[in-house]
């Protein structure tokens, strides 16, 4: 049994837990992922079955991904997203406070929509606290989890695209915080937890990421992909696609990142 599975992973696992499922359901020791997921995310995780499809991951690995994302203005995460420890100053509430209630919701979506276009194209970027990234062998959420937090320095990322698909509603000027929905294209190694925080940052509200599903990877998409609980041991073998199913769709011209 080999080949690769587009997977919808459910919130609430991480991307290990998911191959791990898989390894069971298919009788198979060999498989892998070809991009993690944080636990609290869903969405598409490429997940390779046997030997010779995981040896592929490095056509994979490098993508590029898009998201959708639900940013939370008004407060802080030390995770910089919704599972860590939430804290709101009164600084921070005041600025949401004038964002919301200074101009009409459609200027309110305008003036977020300019701010955003700061992070869009190639830019620095300052991966986040409780990340998987090792620095002298350390991998940085263990160092934040001992209370000895690494400090990563810029990297090279590309966001291609960064979008307002859901406007503040109209009485958003009583939610504290407040709530914004995104539509995110971006190169692999991109964090949208940093997105979140740095904007926040920019807007002196603060954010974090609340909602965050991978929607697509490279040439394919979250709608192609299949629910992890629909499989069994009797119908994982019709899901998995072959190899060279999946390596023919990706462009030769793709730009490869890490």
């Amino acid at each position: 049994m080999s080949g690769f599975l587009l997977i919808d992973k459910p919130e609430g696992m991480t991307s290990h837990d998911v191959v791990s499922r898989i390894r069971r359901l298919a009788g198979e020791k060999r498989v892998g992922h070809a991009g993690t997921l944080d636990p609290f995310a869903t969405g598409l995780l490429i997940v390779g079955v046997g030997r010779v499809a995981t040896r592929e991951f490095s056509k994979l690995v490098g993508l590029d991904k898009e998201y959708e994302a639900e940013f939370v203005l008004g407060a802080t995460s030390d995770t910089d997203d919704r599972t860590g420890v939430i804290a709101s100053s009164e600084g921070a509430r005041q600025s949401t406070e004038r964002l919301l209630r200074s101009a009409r919701n459609d200027e309110v979506a305008n003036h977020i929509t300019d701010t955003v276009k700061q992070f869009t194209g190639p830019i620095q970027q300052i991966p986040c606290t409780y990340s998987a990234i090792k620095i002298n062998g350390k991998k940085m959420y263990e160092a934040a989890r001992a209370g000895k937090p690494l400090e990563a320095k810029p990297r090279s990322v590309t966001v291609y695209s960064f979008e307002l698909i859901e406007s503040i509603q109209d009485d958003a000027g009583s939610r504290d915080p407040a709530y914004i929905r995104f539509r995110i294209h971006c190169s692999s190694g991109t964090y949208i937890r940093a997105l979140a925080r740095d904007l926040g940052q920019i807007l002196k509200t603060g954010g974090y990421v609340q909602e965050l599903r991978r929607t697509a990877v490279g040439p394919f998409r979250i709608e192609q992909s299949t629910a992890l609980r629909d499989l069994t041991p009797e119908t994982i073998q019709q899901a998995i696609l072959p190899i060279e199913t999946i390596l023919s769709q990706i462009p030769s011209s793709a730009t490869v990142s890490s």
